[in-house]
C-alpha cells in the first residue's frame, strides 16, 4: 500500500505493520481455519496474517456473532483478517460495523471461492464477472471499516474470461473504490464443469500472469496464492510480491508453516514440541469452557509429520481426544511419549 501525502504518522505505521504481516499469510479455509486453528498457527507463525473462515454478511447480521466471530487474537492484537462473503454493499458494510467489536485487523472480500453454494448466493469467484458490483461493495466496506484495511482475494479469471484483459479490467475497476491490496490465487476458477476440490488443483497455475499484474499496477500491493508448498518457493515468491499466502500446505504440514515464517521474518523456527505443549494449555482452558478436545486436536495432526513415531502421536490426538472428559493431558502424554521415543532412539545410535 503506497503511502499518500495525507496519511498521518500513525496511519503510516499501521499500514507498515499490516504489510509486514502480509509477507506471509494463511488462507481462509472453510471448516479448517477456525479460532482454534488460528491459535495453533499463531504459535507456528507469530507475525503472519491469519484469516478466518469465510463468514457471510447475512450470517453476521442475523446469526450468532459470538460463535461466528469470537477469536483469541483480540487480547494480543495479533494480525487476523475476517473474510466476508456477499455481494450486497449495504449488507457488507453492516456486517463490518457489527464485527468491529471483535477487533479484526483486516476485512477481506471473497471473490475467489468456486463452490456451487457460494455461486447461488451471488458471491465468491462468480463476482469476477461483475467488477462494478465488487467496486461498489469495496467502497461500502472501506467506508464502514474506517482505519481498518480492506482487501480483495480473487482468481486470475473465471471460465472463458480472458486472463489478460479480464483480470486487468477487474483490478482496475475495483481499485477505483480505494482498495489497494489484492491477493491473487494464480489459477482460473472453472465454475462450469469442476468441483471446488478440482478447482484447487486442475486449472493450471500461472504465476507469470500475477507478475504482469504486479508490474502494470505498481501502486497496488499484490500478494500471490496457489500451489506454494515449499519453504524455498515461498521465500522466492515473497521477494517478488507484497506477500505469499499459503493454503492447504500450512494446514496439512504445519511445521512447514513454521519454517516458512522463520525464513521470511528472520526468527527462530518454532519448536514443535513446545507448540504442542502450549496447545495442551490452551486445550485445558477451552475444556473448562465446554469445548471438546477433538475440536482443537483435529487441526494439529500434521505437526509431527516426518518424525519417527508421528503416526502414534496422530492416533492419540485423533482417538483419545474424542472422549467428553479428554483435555490437554492427552496432548501432553502423547508428546512426552514421542519425545521419550526419539531420545531412546538417539541414545541407541
Amino acid at each position: 500500500m503506497t503511502a499518500t501525502p495525507h496519511m498521518t504518522a500513525h496511519q503510516s505505521a499501521h499500514q507498515s505493520a499490516h504489510l509486514k504481516a502480509h509477507r506471509l499469510s494463511v488462507a481462509p479455509m472453510m471448516d479448517w481455519t477456525d479460532r482454534h486453528c488460528r491459535v495453533f498457527h499463531r504459535l507456528l507463525a507469530p507475525e503472519a496474517m491469519l484469516f478466518s473462515e469465510m463468514v457471510t454478511a447475512d450470517a453476521i447480521i442475523h446469526g450468532d456473532r459470538d460463535r461466528l466471530l469470537m477469536g483469541h487474537h483480540t487480547d494480543q492484537g495479533d494480525p487476523v483478517a475476517l473474510q466476508l462473503g456477499g455481494s450486497d454493499p449495504q449488507k457488507l458494510a453492516q456486517a463490518i460495523t457489527l464485527a468491529a467489536p471483535y477487533r479484526y485487523s483486516e476485512y477481506n472480500l471473497n471473490v475467489g471461492c468456486p463452490s456451487d453454494r457460494v455461486q447461488s448466493g451471488r458471491f465468491g469467484a462468480c463476482l469476477m464477472a461483475e467488477p462494478e458490483l465488487v467496486r461498489d461493495c469495496m467502497t461500502a466496506m472501506i467506508t464502514a471499516a474506517g482505519d481498518t484495511p480492506v482487501t480483495v482475494k480473487c482468481r486470475i479469471g473465471i471460465d472463458d474470461m480472458d486472463p489478460e484483459t479480464g483480470l486487468d479490467t477487474f483490478v482496475e475497476t475495483v481499485a477505483r473504490s480505494g482498495v489497494r491490496q489484492f491477493i491473487i490465487h494464480a489459477r482460473k476458477a472453472w465454475l462450469n464443469g469442476l468441483s471446488p476440490k478440482e478447482n484447487r488443483t486442475i486449472p493450471p497455475l500461472d504465476y507469470d500472469r500475477v507478475m504482469r499484474l504486479r508490474d502494470k499496477f505498481r501502486g497496488l500491493d499484490i500478494s500471490i496464492n496457489g500451489g506454494i508448498n515449499e519453504r524455498e518457493q515461498a521465500v522466492a515468491l515473497e521477494q517478488k510480491f507484497s506477500g505469499v499466502m499459503i493454503g492447504r500446505a500450512a494446514y496439512q504440514t504445519p511445521y512447514l508453516l513454521a519454517q516458512m515464517s522463520a525464513a521470511i521474518y528472520g526468527h527462530d523456527v518454532a519448536d514443535r514440541f513446545a507448540v504442542a505443549m502450549a496447545m495442551a494449555d490452551y486445550a485445558d482452558a477451552r475444556h473448562a469452557e465446554g469445548v471438546r478436545l477433538i475440536a482443537i486436536t483435529r487441526h494439529m495432526l500434521g505437526l509431527m509429520n516426518g518424525l519417527p513415531g508421528a503416526k502414534a502421536w496422530r492416533r492419540a490426538l485423533s482417538e483419545e481426544a474424542r472422549g467428553e472428559d479428554a483435555d490437554g493431558e492427552v496432548i501432553r502424554a502423547a508428546t512426552s511419549r514421542l519425545q521419550d521415543s526419539l531420545t531412546s532412539t538417539e541414545n541407541a545410535a
